[in-house]
């Protein structure tokens, strides 16, 4: 990828009188992305959920304090340009000076220290005539547990100016928010402009900070669906023009890319997308040193992630629940959200992107989902499972048959499906629990080792949620009797707090016993096996992670003589980037080194204080960064008389 050394400021070139006369102006004609004003942060006058309204709309739920971070909005204000785009060619300006007001919301790390430089700077989707956060429902624990800043954008009427927008939502605390300029301006030419000089406030403040402390290093601009379509244009069209961000993400829609752009682009889309042609999702491209698609197979435009965590705060906040959402009527033919956490695969482009940027380290590419042409249709197996695509372990070894078409009212044919299996069919698909977990461990260790899931896998809600549902559904059938299944899904919840504070040991432990539990207290075989399989298969990934969490430490033990006399040498080299403490032991002699550097060792040559050794094994350990490294290193027998 071309490194982007400066940014482009543009000269305004054009006259007053091409605007008077109602001319577009020429591409060249755009000034440098001006800062606006910052007001805030605005203090909130009451607690989320009172009918005051006296909060962020759609304030999180999420417990940002306890993993050390902040919620705050802020208002922009200033004057804005009118932009054409048509996401083919560059952008021309329609008419300018257009007084706005509008709000982006921060969520960001307190200390400096935690944070990793990279923001995420979301394009509100407003498809139901009010701001949605779609990317942050998807991705918030990835995005907090990795350190990065998330900003949402108001940048379309909609959201402010319906009769469910911001305005009317709450009067008092939004009600001089305007994207109109006075109602001068009547459509969505302003939401271009407003975008860039939110980047703009963000990246580089001219007066109050809206990441406070923080400097941003890189600015990585995200949208998905309805959003991902202004974006799209956005890149193609505008951005161009304006240069604030480093990179774009267009998530669950995006056509056809503009070969000549500067700006990466990722492209993440679910079997939904490509099936349908969402927002030109099937207009497919290769690869490229600034393009990247992902499509993943069995995974829903809509899915089961984005339906319960969103709809929380829709009925807190608006008053009714998303259609799906768990306890309301299901409306769809199939049930509705697919299971395929592609959250955790888009939580991985995140982590992409920012080092394509950062460093033009280029993310792998990805097979697309196989469709047939004319029509088009996805190529599916026996199952009906998807074929193609990046392969969760959900897709490859399911318990549900995940799909990314559904139909019904509503948005029913966005939303997907995942019908469950019954026990009985699981029992013969799976006959030894063992075997099924570990071919999810090892579909799971394929898709982290090619670069599609993060590292630290284990640590995503999704593997514990699924298994508290499916207690949840046997105890509705009455094949697991409630004080037993609340017992097991009291262990899953605890293991998940665990995990998310990267203790893998009390994670694994936990799980453990909640499948002791169904093994010895669950009398119905059926439901005791597919609780089991479900808890053998997240502590295999629970292992998985912990593997990769270990420390990067290079041994080395070896016996030799000197002088006559036998002695085994050790060495521990730090492959890390950060300092540790390495301890070598030996049945000779123990020795610690504290604070040892990136790159150096830590040795010990220890006296057998006899001609002789025999075969035998060297402990090295090694601790830091909250993370640990344990290992027995052989060396042969010597004999130097």
């Amino acid at each position: 990828m071309p490194a982007r050394l400066v940014r482009r400021p543009l000269a305004l070139v054009a006259t007053g009188a091409l605007l008077l006369t109602g001319l577009a102006l020429p591409a060249g004609a755009a000034e440098a992305v001006p800062d606006p004003e910052v007001v805030g942060p605005i203090p909130a006058t009451t607690a989320p959920g009172d009918p005051a309204h006296g909060y962020p709309f759609l304030a999180t739920d999420y417990d940002l304090t306890g993993h050390g971070y902040v919620e705050e909005e802020f208002f922009l204000e200033g004057e804005a340009t009118r932009y054409q785009a048509d996401g083919v060619t560059d952008a021309t300006v329609l008419s300018t000076g257009h007084d706005y007001r509008t709000r982006i919301v921060v969520r960001r790390p307190v200390d400096p220290d935690a944070f990793n430089g990279t923001v995420i700077a979301e394009w509100y989707n407003v498809s139901n005539q009010w701001d949605q956060e779609v990317d942050w429902f998807q991705t918030h624990e990835h995005l907090v547990r990795e350190g990065y800043a998330w900003v949402g954008v108001s940048a379309q009427r909609a959201g402010v100016h319906s009769a469910t927008g911001l305005r009317t939502w709450s009067p008092e605390r939004y009600g001089a928010l305007d994207l109109t300029d006075g109602g001068a301006v009547t459509d969505d030419t302003l939401s271009w402009d407003v975008f860039s000089q939110a980047v703009q406030a963000v990246r580089d403040p001219a007066g109050t900070a809206p990441l406070g402390p923080l400097d941003a290093e890189r600015v990585v601009a995200t949208g998905h669906s309805q959003s991902a379509g202004r974006l799209w244009s956005y890149v193609n069209s505008v951005d161009p023009l304006a240069d604030v961000v480093d990179a774009v993400v267009l998530h669950g829609g995006g056509g056809v890319v503009r070969d000549d752009l500067e700006t990466p682009v990722f492209k993440i889309n679910s079997e939904t997308d490509v099936a349908i042609d969402l927002l030109g999702a099937a207009q497919r491209q290769p690869d490229t040193d600034v393009l990247r698609t992902w499509e993943v197979a069995g995974a829903s435009h809509g899915d089961w992630k984005l339906i319960t965590d969103y709809g929380r705060l829709r009925i807190r906040d608006v008053g009714s629940a998303p259609g799906g959402y768990p306890g309301t009527p299901q409306t769809c033919e199939q049930p509705s959200g697919s299971r395929v956490p592609q959250h955790m695969v888009q939580g991985t482009v995140y982590d992409h992107v920012s080092a394509w940027v950062a460093d033009g380290t280029a993310p792998p590419s990805a097979e697309p989902i196989e469709l047939t042409d004319d029509p088009r249709t996805v190529v599916r197996d026996e199952l009906g499972l998807g074929l193609g695509g990046i392969r969760l372990a959900q897709q490859d070894v399911p318990t549900r048959i995940n799909s990314g078409l559904n139909a019904g009212p509503g948005f029913c044919f966005l939303d997907g499906g995942s019908t469950p299996v019954d026990d009985a069919t699981l029992a013969a698909w799976y006959p030894d629990p063992q075997e099924y977990a570990d071919d999810v461990v090892a579909s799971t260790r394929a898709a982290v080792e090619s670069g599609y899931l993060p590292a630290e896998v284990a640590a995503d809600p999704a593997w514990y949620t699924d298994v508290v549902e499916l207690v949840g559904d046997r105890v509705a059938a009455g094949t697991v009797d409630a004080a037993v299944g609340e017992q097991v899904q009291d262990r899953v919840r605890q293991a998940l707090d665990a995990a998310d504070a990267g203790d893998w040991g009390a994670a694994e432990a936990l799980v453990a016993q909640a499948q002791d539990l169904a093994e010895t207290q669950v009398d119905d075989a059926g439901a005791s096996a597919s609780i089991v399989r479900a808890t053998l298969a997240v502590r295999g990934v629970i292992g998985l992670t912990a593997a990769h969490d270990d420390l990067a430490v290079s041994t080395q033990a070896q016996a030799r003589c000197l002088a006559g006399r036998a002695y085994v040498a050790v060495r521990a080299t730090n492959d890390e980037s950060v300092p540790v403490d390495i301890t070598l032991a030996t049945p000779f002699g123990t020795r610690t080194v504290t604070d040892v550097e990136p790159g150096a060792s830590a040795y010990q040559s220890f006296a057998v204080r006899a001609t002789s050794v025999e075969t035998g094994d060297a402990q090295v350990s090694a601790s830091g960064d909250g993370r640990s490294f344990a290992a027995d290193v052989a060396y042969d027998a010597i004999a130097c008389g």
